[in-house]
């Protein structure tokens, strides 16, 4: 298996490109729909389908162009349908210079943790809220990886401060979901680097004031 990481958008958000024999699921394009379409147009490989962490803005900026270029279904938990269409709750309309995305393709809702199998692939999908209601991490054993949006950070955690968060509630999932994982899970967030379960143990103030 290969996972791709890909810079994108404003706010160079983490989109991640997970490939398994000559398929491929793309996690949160943010932005720079381009790049993606680049990629892909070099390898005989078909995106089964976009999955995302969350629906705020920088996280879903390039979801309608991908989704209809590549026909792939649009993944969300059902907590966030909604704000793939509405500015005040995804954030686009909040921000100055963000212009407002409204998602117009349908997307599949997400529904509960579950094992998610979707051709070639099989996540075991954790609801991670706190950062936004319905916040979620794709988690790979075989490969010692999660995908998990903004939720935990190297050095630090996802902010609450946005519509529908919730500080207790994040550090909950951190404490709950994550750290639960081994120490050498590799976890791959949607800014800045890749970090592991222990060494956020060890490091993150966060989670060293949260009694580890």
């Amino acid at each position: 298996m290969k996972i791709s990481t890909f810079p994108l958008g404003a706010l160079q958000t983490n989109c991640f490109v997970v490939e398994k024999n000559e398929q491929a699921v793309i996690i949160d394009p943010g932005g720079d729909a381009s790049i993606l379409v680049n990629y892909f147009a070099k390898r005989n490989v078909e995106v089964q389908a976009i999955l995302l962490t969350h629906a705020h803005f920088d996280h879903i900026g390039a979801v309608d162009e991908v989704s209809e270029y590549f026909k792939a279904p649009i993944y969300v938990h059902k907590h966030e349908v909604d704000w793939l269409r509405l500015p005040e709750k995804n954030g686009s309309g909040v921000f100055p210079g963000i212009p407002e995305i409204r998602i117009k393709r349908e997307a599949i809702m997400i529904d509960g943790e579950q094992e998610l199998t979707i051709g070639e692939f099989t996540f075991e999908l954790y609801e991670t809220p706190g950062h936004s209601p319905g916040s979620v991490s794709y988690y790979l054993p075989e490969e010692n990886t999660i995908i998990s949006g903004d939720v935990l950070f190297r050095g630090g955690v996802g902010r609450t401060d946005l519509f529908g968060g919730d500080h207790d509630t994040l550090m909950d999932s951190i404490h709950d979901k994550m750290l639960q994982l081994p120490d050498e899970t590799i976890v791959k967030n949607g800014h800045g680097p890749d970090t592991t379960i222990g060494e956020e143990k060890e490091t993150n103030p966060f989670i060293n004031g949260f009694g580890w």
